[in-house]
């Protein structure tokens, strides 16, 4: 491909394309463009398009958006594994030597030009160059882009600023991989490299910018750049430091715990947001600082401790200065975090041990920060997928809930007594407020659940929930007197919000509580799968499952198929309903929750398997249209499977009937390509073939082995095991059906063992 303004315009219109809602316009347009990436030139007439200033900025942000992808994806050099899987019967080989789909003069061309492009763009372009060259850096940084560090070094003494923080957000992408890889000698050689080219102008340019905020504070534009260069910069600062403390950072500790604590007492009120919702500067910036201190924290309290002292002081203050509105959310959680790592440590434990000072952390911080606010209200009634996400799936890290439950173990580590004493009175009195109004007073109970919950939990597992608890903590009383008579009021719609929260206690403690509760209430959660709260018939449904998994006497199921039984029909019917829901037809809850009851069932789920299996293929010939839960997939395929072979075990001769049911949606899955669900189908149609009986392996089977062999679908690394595994039925069920020559291909080798 040419570098010229007719494949520059060639590419724009197919560019123009892939931003169609229209599947029939865009899709035409993606598999165009992806047929073209291995064409030399390809990524620089990406980048020159993305440079034309006279072409509408959402095709050059496609453009980049495109670009990042296409480097995320074939950057890396590959080399392709010989052997790829070895089985009793067969081998499978790629003849392939290493996938270099990008020409070395194009990687170099990029490397050049890409920097300049990136700093010169505006903000949304910006982002994704950025991110590109991250990716790249990530292969080629330092060995082999051996100038890039100098590029952006030297672009920070232009006094720029709008240059500077892009300088200093690609830092970031580049750098922010040291926080998390594991410690190695080639890794800390390149750290050094970076420290000792980078580090320097880092601090002088982050010591002048916080000169600058002084001399332009009349100057509202200035002070937002000024500000926003600050947050970049503190996250670089937190990226260089996360694998050590590096020496250089070490002798400049007083500059830069000096600033952190100006910048965290400052008030700007100039560069507040007007909304409840949108997060300031100023809360970005002092978020980042207050995670730069809980790292050092953590991990070098003989450095820091002498700075400790201030800064737990202005924490506690900026706390009880901050309102409830979301826009603070990500400060007060990470401000709460600080002050859960100082708790967390034996060395600054002293500074909480009086009681009256844990009173006060309680009833000023803790307790505030646990409320259920009119935000939280209405996430549960407005977006209840996020709801649970937030709570019930671990992702809440970002919240103040989690943060103040986060501190409260802290503290309980070293002052559980204490902590269990005063938080016990506090959480009596909510519930006796509770009692004394019920409609009015919910969120007094809320709190005290999740007080109670806080104090008892101390270790945990995903399959387990709670597996060490505060043994001061009575929960199986607090179970029967505050949570089961909730559970079993008949009205399910009645305060959902505690119906969740109960559901939610019995599902975290379902390995603390007696069995006999635990069988008890998996009736009830059946009719609360009924709930119009869509919070609480997810957490049901949610509950249900992990129930299911628990062990009971001689570490067999607590739940076993003839007690499930019984209630069997109501359950599924409820599930089903719930996949019913407009715009929640992909419910990966109930999904599971199905596919761990048939589990449980066994044989006996036989009765209901005729109406079961209409209703999965039914969902499956919809949800195959256009896929977009991962996880519900995934589940609904694993029920499909578990049904296939639950029938098959017994009655080997209904595999043909799967089959009539089965292939004709397979066979519009395979032909539409649908890549979320090709992996899944061979691995359906490996399973089929297996539970037939050796012998002739049937002609619609036989038909699909030609294109099993199809080098192109061993480019995705998800078809590759369950491919292998359908050769391997192909082979041990009629190998006599099978020629050599079916099995030689170009860039694919079968051989039997």
């Amino acid at each position: 491909m040419e570098l010229n303004d007719s494949n520059l315009q060639t590419l724009s219109g197919y560019l123009m394309q892939t931003l169609s809602p229209d599947a029939a316009v865009r899709r035409p347009a993606e598999k165009f463009l992806e047929s073209i990436e291995g064409n030399k030139n390809y990524p620089l007439l990406l980048l020159h398009l993305v440079n034309k200033q006279d072409l509408d900025l959402s095709i050059r942000t496609s453009g980049a958006i495109v670009f990042k992808n296409f480097i995320k994806r074939n950057w890396e050099i590959v080399s392709r594994v010989q052997v790829l899987h070895s089985f009793i019967i067969l081998h499978v080989i790629f003849k392939v030597d290493d996938q270099n789909k990008i020409h070395e003069d194009d990687r170099s061309r990029v490397k050049a030009f890409i920097v300049d492009l990136m700093l010169g763009s505006p903000l949304n372009i910006q982002k994704q160059l950025s991110d590109a060259i991250s990716i790249i850096g990530k292969f080629d940084f330092p060995k082999k882009w051996t100038d890039l560090l100098s590029k952006l070094t030297t672009k920070c003494e232009t006094g720029d600023f709008n240059i500077i923080n892009g300088v200093m957000h690609t830092a970031h992408s580049l750098f922010k991989r040291y926080r998390y890889e594991f410690k190695s000698q080639e890794l800390w050689m390149e750290i050094k490299m970076v420290l000792n080219g980078f580090a320097p102008t880092l601090t002088d340019l982050f010591n002048k910018t916080v000169g600058l905020t002084a001399v332009h504070k009349d100057n509202l534009i200035a002070m937002r750049t000024l500000y926003s260069s600050l947050t970049i910069m503190c996250k670089v600062f937190c990226s260089l430091n996360s694998q050590d403390l590096p020496e250089y950072f070490e002798d400049n500790i007083a500059l830069w715990m000096g600033h952190f604590h100006t910048l965290l007492v400052v008030q700007e009120p100039s560069l507040e947001t007007d909304g409840d919702e949108e997060v300031g500067i100023m809360q970005e910036l002092k978020s980042q600082i207050c995670d730069n201190i809980a790292m050092y924290a953590r991990k070098y309290d003989e450095e820091f401790g002498a700075y400790l002292p201030g800064f737990v002081t202005d924490i506690w203050g900026l706390l009880i200065s901050l309102g409830p509105q979301p826009k603070y959310d990500l400060l007060v959680s990470n401000a709460l975090q600080f002050l859960a790592s100082v708790a967390d440590r034996p060395t600054y434990s002293k500074l909480f041990e009086d009681t009256n000072a844990l009173t006060s952390i309680c009833e000023k911080v803790v307790i505030p920060n646990m409320e259920f606010r009119t935000s939280d209200e209405e996430l549960f009634e407005d977006n209840p997928e996020e709801y649970i996400r937030r709570d019930i799936e671990g992702s809440d890290v970002d919240t103040r809930r989690r943060a103040a439950c986060d501190l409260v173990r802290a503290l309980s580590h070293h002052f559980e007594a204490k902590m269990t004493e005063i938080f016990s009175a506090y959480v009596m009195a909510m519930l006796a407020k509770y009692e004394q109004n019920p409609a009015t007073n919910w969120k007094c109970k809320d709190s005290a659940i999740y007080m109670v919950t806080s104090l008892a939990a101390k270790g945990q597992t995903q399959r387990s929930g709670i597996t060490q608890i505060n043994e001061l903590v009575n929960l199986t009383d607090f179970a029967s007197k505050y949570i089961i008579p909730e559970i079993d009021n008949a009205d399910v719609n009645k305060i959902p919000v505690i119906k969740a929260d109960c559901v939610k206690y019995l599902m975290v403690f379902r390995s603390q509580l007696p069995g006999q509760i635990m069988l008890g209430v998996v009736p009830r959660l059946i009719n609360l799968l009924e709930s119009s709260s869509p919070v609480v018939h997810n957490y049901a449904a949610i509950t249900t499952e992990k129930i299911l998994l628990l062990r009971g006497l001689n570490n067999g199921p607590l739940v076993t198929s003839d007690m499930l039984a019984p209630v069997a029909r109501q359950l599924f019917k409820n599930l089903f309903v719930m996949t019913s829901i407009a715009g929640a037809e992909e419910n990966e809850y109930a999904m599971k929750a199905l596919m761990r009851s048939i589990s449980t069932l066994q044989e006996n789920v036989m009765p209901f398997l005729p109406e079961i299996l209409t209703k999965l293929t039914e969902r499956l010939r919809i949800t195959a249209r256009n896929p977009s839960k991962p996880h519900f997939n995934h589940y609904l395929f694993e029920t499909l499977s578990l049904a296939i072979r639950i029938v098959c075990k017994s009655n080997p001769e209904a595999v043909p009937s799967f089959e009539d049911v089965l292939f004709p949606i397979f066979q519009e899955i395979l032909q539409a390509d649908v890549q979320e669900f090709v992996p899944y189908v061979f691995q359906l149609l490996s399973l089929l073939l297996e539970l037939r009986p050796s012998g002739t392996i049937p002609d619609s089977y036989m038909a699909l082995f030609p294109c099993l062999m199809m080098p192109v679908l061993y480019e995705r690394p998800g078809n590759i095991g369950p491919l292998i595994r359908l050769l391997q039925a192909f082979v041990s069920r009629g190998a006599a059906q099978i020629s050599l020559d079916q099995l030689v291909m170009t860039d694919v080798h079968v051989e039997f063992t």
